[in-house]
C-alpha cells in the first residue's frame, strides 16, 4: 500500500509540475504582448480591464481590476453580479468561464489561486494560497488541490443555491450544502501542501469526500503515515 501511494503522489507532483509550466508559459505570453504593446508607443499601458476577443466578438480573456472584474459566464448568460478579485479569466470557445486567476491581500486575509473548470460546471484544479490573520497569529494553507464534480452543470447549481439563499435560514442553508455533497455533486479528492494545522503532505479522500489516507510531516516534524475507515477510523497496521 505504501509503495502504491508513493506512485500515487509521483503522479500528482508530475501533474502539478505540468501544470505549473502552462501557467507560466501563458504569463509570459501576456508580459510579452503587453511589453510589445508598451514599447511600441514608448508609453505605459494602463487600464482598468482588457477584454480579449475573437473576430466573431467571443469572449476569451479578461484582465481586470476588482471594481470591473468579470462575474462569469455560462450557456451564452453573463452570471448575476458578484464582488470578485483582480485578476484573469479564462473562457472556452463557447464563451462560457473555464479557469482563471486571482489574487488579494490586507492585514485580514490574503489569496492567490488558480483554477482549472471543468466544461459546463467548476473548479477541479486549484493551486492555491490562503492567510488568514484574525486570530493573531496568521494561519496559513497552500497547495494543489483536486475535486470530482458530477453532471449537474453550473447553471443547475446556481438554481441550488439561490433557492437556499431565499430560505433565509442558516440552519436550512448548512444541511442544504450537506446535502448538496452527500448526492456527490462536489467531493475534494486530494490535497498536497501545508494545511493550517501546520501538516505538509498528501491527504486523500474518497468519492464521498471523506479522508481515507494521509502522508504528512507534522508541526514536530515526525512522519506519520495514517490510512482511515470510512468512518475516519485510523486503520490498524
Amino acid at each position: 500500500m505504501r509503495n502504491t501511494s508513493v506512485e500515487e503522489l509521483s503522479k500528482q507532483v508530475t501533474i502539478l509540475k505540468r501544470y505549473c509550466i502552462c501557467v507560466t508559459i501563458l504569463l509570459f505570453a501576456m508580459i510579452s504582448v503587453c511589453y510589445f504593446i508598451g514599447s511600441s508607443n514608448n508609453k505605459e499601458l494602463t487600464v482598468e480591464r482588457i477584454n480579449i476577443v475573437e473576430a466573431d466578438g467571443t469572449l476569451r480573456m479578461v484582465i481586470s481590476n476588482r471594481a470591473r472584474q468579470h462575474p462569469g459566464r455560462m450557456d451564452n448568460k453573463d452570471l448575476p453580479e458578484r464582488d470578485r478579485p483582480a485578476g484573469l479569466l479564462f473562457f472556452n470557445d463557447e464563451g462560457d468561464e473555464c479557469g482563471g486567476l486571482g489574487y488579494n491581500g490586507n492585514k485580514k486575509e490574503a489569496a492567490m489561486f488558480m483554477t482549472m473548470d471543468q466544461y459546463k460546471n467548476d473548479q477541479i484544479m486549484t493551486i492555491s494560497y490562503d492567510q488568514e490573520n484574525s486570530s493573531g497569529k496568521p494561519a496559513r494553507s497552500y497547495g494543489f488541490t483536486l475535486n470530482d464534480r458530477d453532471e449537474l452543470p453550473l447553471s443547475g447549481q446556481i438554481s441550488y443555491f439561490d433557492s437556499l439563499k431565499k430560505l433565509k435560514d442558516t440552519s436550512a442553508y448548512a444541511q442544504g450544502l450537506r446535502r448538496f455533497k452527500a448526492e456527490g455533486h462536489l467531493a475534494q479528492r486530494m490535497f498536497l501542501g501545508k494545511n493550517k494545522s501546520g501538516e505538509v503532505g498528501l491527504f486523500l479522500t474518497d468519492t464521498k469526500g471523506r479522508p481515507r489516507l494521509r502522508i504528512f510531516i507534522d508541526k514536530k516534524n515526525e512522519p506519520i503515515f495514517q490510512a482511515l475507515d470510512e468512518n475516519g477510523n485510523v486503520k490498524e497496521k
